[in-house]
């Protein structure tokens, strides 16, 4: 068990780190922009939202190394088909943490570059999720992931009327 939480750690430096601060870190050192000097309500809004999409992103990735046994990354997925935790609400709650902790330092910043930066990773995300992971996935998973499918929306939730 051990085992797993160090690759997920590892997982969570290199695509959190990469992705999501480096990566933006030299998109806003080459557009000159720099922290804000006040805060404003902008700036509180934009923290909130990074913050809590940074959470969520964190909490997928202990839900797959919990009770996937592996981590989100290709080449060391998970043993279990994971639809607990965030997975329960969505496919790709990780990807939407993503997504939000850029829209929120890009928020915070005031830059378009960052809010472009954040469209284009939802966008080539959109694109990994159809052409491999939801093939592999079926591949993997079989009746049980087109079942989730069914039940739990890609992006959005799926929202159920009980009368």
């Amino acid at each position: 068990m051990m085992s797993i939480f160090i690759r997920a750690i590892t997982y969570s430096v290199l695509f959190i780190g990469l992705l999501l601060v480096f990566l933006p870190a030299q998109l806003l050192a080459r557009a000159g922009i720099t922290p804000p000097a006040t805060f404003g309500v902008t700036q509180v809004v934009g923290l909130i939202i990074a913050v809590c999409g940074g959470a969520l992103a964190l909490w997928c990735i202990l839900t797959f190394a919990m009770i996937g046994q592996g981590t989100p990354a290709p080449f060391d997925p998970p043993r279990r088909l994971v639809i607990r935790g965030p997975y329960a609400f969505v496919r790709n709650p990780m990807y939407i943490g993503a997504g939000l902790a850029l829209v929120g330092a890009a928020l915070f910043y005031g830059s378009l570059a960052l809010l472009a930066y954040a469209a284009i990773f939802l966008m080539i995300t959109h694109l990994f999720v159809l052409v491999y992971e939801e093939p592999t996935l079926r591949r993997t998973f079989g009746n049980d992931y087109e079942s989730y499918c069914h039940n739990v929306g890609r992006w959005l939730p799926h929202i159920r009327i009980r009368g």
